[in-house]
This record gives structure tokens, sequence and C-alpha cells, in this order.
């Protein structure tokens, strides 16, 4: 009876676990909390122990295995953080390191679960006594990428995504040892600037030597339709003068490979009897080794490295002797849609022995209309037209700007931090001093606008301008600043693609994908519903049919096969009904290959032919 009730009573407390495993039970879990909290402090237990309380399931989580993510905080005890002014002036004296400070508990990290159950503030002058922790400094919230956006706090979430995205997609230093690389693909810009406004993060990475951007003079406004949406007008004498010009370059690269039997290739230019020979002028700039000499400026399909090849299938050896085999052509040739110049040349081994070229080319990338740039605030759009400086507006001293982007663009996105940038960015210009756009803790707008009036400018950053086509005064006032603009990789040079005729796929006889196999432009299944929905049958069926894999084929009159070509005999039959009439039916070779597939599954696909009314 005793051992009944007992049953029946419940347990008081809760479950106590320790990297997920149970280990036991106590009766006040909040107690047991706090207590390992403290030893942690006083450093009488690892500081790398986090807890979480869940008074749900009324469990305790002590966690201390590896793979979490951990952020440091200043702790606060009655409302009061422990990093009081004389402990900063005895780290700044280099008394106390970051070590002494986790010892002493002054500073402590926290763990995803164990901030669920923190009270954190952001900054020492919000603190009450309900607070547990102070951020060290609130930009610390941010990646390394977020980080060294300036004012990302006036920005809303996804324009910050799209800058951190793009920022990685920017054209800049991106190694200094670059000219000793053979890396598969890399550009490199020719001026790269340092922005004028900076974050204290970006000045902690010294980002500065591996700067990625230029600082532009931007308006924002509408120009006569050719920045609509997120198109942008950039002045051309500006491009001229060498603004987000960079350089590309490619590494190609080739090997001796070897045989099974022995047989292996070679670096030469191939003889003329050699199977798959180019012709002589393919191969003008290659030196006695088959290698081509550096700074050759080079045309579609010219041939880098001369190699022949064994042949893939040897011969039978005679009587008389062993048959003299016909070498193959297998040379490293530019692709067909580059025109650049040699720019390095390495020769050197493999770890199995054997010769080893790589070639780097290089080519000039002027910014042109269709070429991508960036703010560092998401705003990023493509040329829409390149405007002879004359032409663009100016400022009453002649001030001509670098871009003109939509002012549409802005109120939309909600992106304030670009219009603050562009404020700062012309502080910076005239104090010569950077500017701090850390978020959270930056210079302020009332101080940019104070700066502004103290060197006769609008504090708003306003501006007249006038028409550089008319000359007359342009009526209402625009915004202008000096803003960072990054030159993305999405270049149209190397993305551009045309094609009337090329190689098509041996399976289906369509023509191949993809613009490095010189294929054609995909026609879909919804650009198909279009012109179904305009009733343009005569152009659909150009596309899917005339210009695609158009065939003629023999169809049995009688049961309705696709016929059989005998080119031994020089004859064409019926599989079932042997000679019968036979007539060519245009149809799309695609079709064909599904009645074979059909045809594989023993199914009877029928043709019924009639003539055309």
């Amino acid at each position: 009876m005793v051992k009944s009730e007992n049953k029946k009573k419940k347990r008081r407390g809760g479950k106590v676990f320790i990297n997920g495993t149970f280990v036991g039970w106590h009766e006040h879990l909040p107690s047991l909390m706090r207590q390992v909290i403290g030893a942690r402090r006083r450093g009488e237990i690892s500081s790398e122990i986090n807890v979480h309380l869940n008074t749900r399931a009324v469990e305790l989580s002590i966690n201390c295995d590896s793979g979490r993510a951990r952020r440091p905080y200043i702790v606060v005890e009655a409302g009061k953080s422990k990093l009081t002014p004389p402990i900063i002036s005895q780290i700044k004296s280099g008394e106390f390191n970051w070590q002494k400070l986790v010892n002493l508990g002054i500073v402590e990290f926290l763990d995803a679960e164990e901030e669920e159950h923190s009270y954190i503030s952001a900054s020492e002058d919000e603190l009450t006594p309900d607070h547990t922790h102070l951020e060290i400094d609130p930009v610390s919230i941010n990646g390394v990428v977020v980080s060294v956006l300036p004012y990302s706090d006036h920005n809303s979430s996804p324009r910050i995504t799209m800058a951190a995205s793009m920022t990685k997609q920017s054209l800049g230093t991106y190694i200094l040892n670059y000219n000793l690389r053979a890396d598969t693909r890399a550009h490199i810009m020719y001026y790269p600037q340092q922005p004028l406004v900076q974050t204290r993060p970006y000045k902690i990475l010294n980002l500065a030597e591996r700067s990625a951007g230029q600082n532009f003079v931007v308006a924002i406004s509408s120009y006569r339709g050719y920045n609509m949406a997120d198109a942008v007008v950039m002045n051309r004498n500006s491009v001229d003068r060498g603004l987000g010009r960079s350089v590309f370059f490619k590494t190609y690269e080739t090997e001796e490979r070897r045989y099974p039997g022995g047989q292996c290739d070679k670096m030469e230019i191939p003889p003329a009897t050699t199977t798959g020979y180019r012709g002589e002028e393919a191969y003008k700039y290659l030196g006695e080794d088959g290698i081509i000499y550096p700074e050759c400026m080079l045309s579609s399909r010219d041939v880098l490295v001369g190699k022949t090849s064994p042949p893939r299938f040897l011969k039978e050896v005679t009587v008389f002797g062993v048959v003299e085999e016909k070498k193959r052509e297998n040379s490293l040739a530019v692709r067909s849609d580059e025109n650049d110049t040699v720019d390095y040349v390495l020769i050197t081994e493999t770890l199995g022995g054997t010769k080893l070229v790589k070639i780097r080319i290089r080519s000039n990338k002027v910014p042109e209309v269709g070429d991508k740039f960036a703010s560092r605030h998401g705003q990023k759009g493509v040329i829409g037209l390149m405007l002879p400086q004359e032409d663009m507006p100016f400022t009453s001293s002649g001030i001509v700007p670098d871009l003109i982007i939509n002012a549409h663009a802005i109120p939309s996105r909600m992106t304030v931090g670009h219009l603050l940038e562009m404020l700062g960015g012309k502080v910076s210009s005239q104090t010569g001093k950077f500017v701090d756009g850390t978020p959270f803790d930056h210079d302020s707008e009332e101080s940019l606008k104070a700066a502004m009036k103290s060197y006769g400018f609008d504090e708003y950053g306003e501006e007249t301008l006038y028409d550089g086509i008319t000359g007359e005064q342009i009526k209402t006032k625009i915004y202008v600043g000096v803003i960072y603009y990054q030159r993305l990789h999405h270049l149209v040079s190397n993305k551009m693609h045309v094609r009337s005729r090329g190689p098509v796929q041996l399976l289906t006889h369509q023509p191949t994908e993809g613009r490095a196999r010189e294929g054609g432009l995909r026609f879909g299944e919804m650009e198909r519903d279009c012109l179904i929905g305009y009733g343009a049958s005569m152009l659909l069926m150009e596309r899917l049919l005339e210009e695609s894999d158009k065939t003629y084929e023999l169809v049995c009159t009688n049961c309705g096969l696709v016929a059989v070509r005998d080119f031994v005999k020089n004859t064409s039959y019926c599989h079932l009904c042997g000679f019968s009439t036979l007539e060519y039916v245009e149809i799309s070779y695609a079709f064909k290959l599904l009645l074979d597939e059909i045809k594989s599954l023993h199914l009877f696909p029928r043709l019924v032919l009639k003539d055309k009314a």
C-alpha cells in the first residue's frame, strides 16, 4: 500500500542533462543554474560551460561540447557593468588581457541556448537592474561582411543581405601576388580606392589593402528614360579616365598524358600529316617547343599549345614491319569567342613527372552598356547609357556626376543608408578626413549637415544642376553626393552570346546548350505560350522546327511505321509491309526519337497519313 502511494507521488524538481545525456534530478533548477553561472564567473569551473533552463519542460541543460557558436558579452550585475573605468585604463596600459577578463568573470561567452534567458543591452546608457549582459560593441551583432557596410542600421534587411552577397562579387585586388599566380579566373581593378565612409571593422580588417571599388560622384535623378528601374547612366569621360576599369585573367592548362602501352602525348607544332590538322595559320604564334610566346594578340580558335596524341586504335603489325601510326591533333586552343593577349606562360611538371603547361591570358574590361554596378546598400544596376561628359548635367561649380541613378530606387527599398553615405562622402571629400559609418555608432546626421553648411553647401546635399545638352537650369534641386560603388563580375562581355548556326546534339539533333559550346538560346515553354497566345503559328514553327531539329522521314502509308533506309542496297522499305508505298513526312527529330522509345516498350505507334487539303 505504501509503495503504491509513493508511486503516485510526483517527483519534485526537474531533470538535469549534460551534453544531452540525462544525469539526474535536482529539486530546484533555478538555484542550480545560478550556482553553475557563479562558479564559472569565479573561475572554479571552465569558462566554456553554458547552462540553459527550459521552464516548460522543467529541464536544465549544461553544455560543454564542441561546435557551439558562442559570443562574448560584458557581465552586468545590479544594473551596472563589471567593465569599470579603472579596468578599462588597465586594459589600455596592458595589465589586463582578454583571458584575464574572462577568468575574472568580467566578460563571458554565451551560446545560443544561454542567450535565451539573458537580457542584453546594446549600450551602457540603456542599462537597467533587469539587464544581465552588455554588448561589447553593437556592430558585433553583424557578421564580418555586413559589419563593413556603412549605415546598415538604416537599411531594410533584404537590402543588407543583397549588399553582403554583392560585396563578395566585387572586383578589386583579391590578393597582392596575383601576378605570380595561375588562378583559373581572376579580376583585378586598375585603380581601386578605399571608401571615404568607413566602418571601424573595415579598418580593423585592414581592407584598405584589398579595396574593391571606387568613390563615384552620384546624382539621384531620372535621365530621359535611360535609367529606368535599376539602370544607371554613366559618364563616358570618367570611364576613359579609368573609372571602373579592370583586367580579367583566365588560365588554360594542358599536359603530356601517358597512355597504357607506353604511348604519350607530345608538345610540338603538329605536322601537316596529323589527323585533324588545323592549318598553318592556327599555329603561327607557336615556338619550336609548340608553346605560344607571351604578349601574343590572340584571335578566335588560335592554338596556345600544339600537341599531338597517339591514335585511339592501334593498327595491326604487318609481315613487313610496323605500320607508321598517324598522330592525332590534340592542341590546346582559345575558345571561339575570346580575343585576348597571352600574359604569362608557366612550364612545369606534374606529380607524375609529366610536362605541364599553364598559360594565362588577359583582357581589358572597360565598362560598357550592360555591365553591373552596385553600392554597399544593395542598390544594384546595369549601365543603360554611356553619356559624354559635355552632355551630362553639371553643377554651378562645374562638378559633373560620374553616375546618375533613378530616384525611384530609394523610397521603395528603404535604403536610407545610401543617402547618408552620399552625404558623408561629400563631407569627407571637403574635410579630407574619413567619415565613420559604423552601424549603431556612427557620425550623426546633424554633424554631417553642420559640416555641409560650413562649406557653403545645402545641408541636405541638394544642388542646382544645369542640363548639359540645352544649358538650361534644371528647375528641381537634385541630390548629389559621393558614394562608394563596386563593379561586379557580371560583365556583359563574358555573358554576351549569339549564334546563327552551329553544333547540334548527337542524340536529338537539337542545338547544343551553353555559351561555351556555341549553343543556341533556349526557346522555352513560356516563350512558346506567348507565341501561342499571339497566334503566331508560323513563327512558332520556325523557332521549334525549322531552326531546331527538322528532319524528313519515310513513313509507310499502309501501316504507319517509320521506314528503314538500307544504304548498302540503296533502298528503303517498311519493316512490317516490305516494299510498300512510302512517303516523306516533315517531323521533328525529337518526335522520331519518341517513336523509337515507344517501340522499345513493345508498343506499336502508327502515323496516319493524309494529303494536305
